[in-house]
């Protein structure tokens, strides 16, 4: 077995104890932490429905509702039997009935906002790489020309400013929010209530509602990108095999996408591996702003309302997800750099 498929082995190995810590762990903290779901079903009861006074409101909970609303949570059994039935029996919640939403399961909440997390995450993802990359390239190959000068002022005034506020500014500046400034944009959402014209024209107007939450996603990575390609594509372009190649005859074109572009792409290839995550975890920052119904705001719903079903089924997937993408880095690096070698 050659060392690197013993690598990528131990590696999928090691991820089956690291998921189970991480789930396990924070299914604990959903256990013990206040303010969980029973109480807040007793909050309710509180406040309106049974043995009523004069002001409207249930003077007291008995020791039976509490004990009712843990059993029908499934609390009352040993935390070890609800861990096991929720990875196994529920399929890691997948299968669990959400507690804000009794008639839909976690799955099926998940689902519905999939569709929309693969919408934007995938567009964001691919546009940043498309547009950092060759901007990093063009920065190293004109590094300390005005160009580089200019370009990043830009990079890091981008990266200086909060994602919420480029949200908040983008909105003033396109969707018509401001006296003075038309409505060119759509405020947000992900399509409009009603688009006569067929699939084209639905098809236009989701690209409408993408171009600022997708310019956000963009921004978000936009610097660090950039720069870690210019600063990697100089250090390969100082190496000495690039001038060894260079006075064996190759031109510098040559040196440059022959040797020096396919090394520098590993440091960027650490990244390669959030795309799986990004499907899931999306952004909760932009969504809100955005109104995007998406599994970012899912999951910012679920830990304000404290909905641990669907709560923990995200986490749980977003977990398996970057784990897996963590071993789509290691497999990056080797199609990248076959040199690489990861024996003992």
């Amino acid at each position: 077995m050659s060392s690197r498929l013993s690598y990528l082995l131990r590696r999928l190995l090691l991820a089956i104890p690291t998921f189970l810590g991480i789930t396990l762990v924070c299914f604990a903290l959903t256990r013990i932490l206040p303010g969980g779901p029973v109480e807040m079903r007793l909050a309710r009861l509180r406040g309106i429905g049974g043995a009523e006074g004069a002001s409207g409101r249930v003077a007291s909970v008995t020791a039976e509702q509490r004990d009712e609303l843990n059993r029908q949570f499934g609390f009352d059994r040993p935390f070890a039997v609800q861990y096991g039935r929720w990875l196994f029996h529920d399929a890691m919640g997948l299968r669990m009935p959400s507690y804000d939403y009794p008639e839909r399961t976690a799955g099926e909440l998940i689902a519905s906002r999939f569709p929309v997390s693969i919408w934007f995450g995938i567009t964001g993802f691919v546009l940043a790489y498309l547009v950092c990359i060759p901007l990093g390239m063009a920065k190293a190959m004109r590094h300390g020309t005005r160009f580089d000068v200019a370009s990043s002022f830009v990079v890091f005034a981008g990266y200086a400013l909060p994602t919420f506020a480029l949200g908040m500014l983008l909105k003033l500046l396109f969707c018509g929010t401001v006296e003075g400034f038309p409505a060119v944009l759509p405020l947000g959402g992900i399509e409009s209530a009603s688009v006569a014209g067929g699939a084209g024209a639905v098809f236009l107007d989701r690209l409408r509602h993408m171009i600022l939450p997708v310019a956000c996603y963009v921004a978000g990575s936009f610097a660090m990108l950039t720069l870690m390609m210019k600063n990697s594509l100089l250090e390969q372009i100082s190496s000495d095999y690039v001038r060894t190649a260079i006075a064996k005859g190759a031109t510098p074109s040559r040196a440059l996408w022959g040797h020096a572009f396919r090394n520098s792409l590993i440091p960027i290839a650490t990244g390669f591996g959030s795309i799986f995550s990004l499907l899931f975890a999306g952004s909760v920052i932009i969504e809100r702003i955005f109104e995007i119904p998406g599994m970012g705001r899912l999951s910012l719903d679920a830990l304000a309302g404290r909905d641990y079903a669907v709560f923990m089924a995200i986490l749980a997937l977003t977990s398996v997800l970057q784990l897996l993408g963590n071993l789509l880095s290691d497999c990056c690096y080797m199609l990248i750099d076959p040199r690489i070698h990861f024996g003992k």
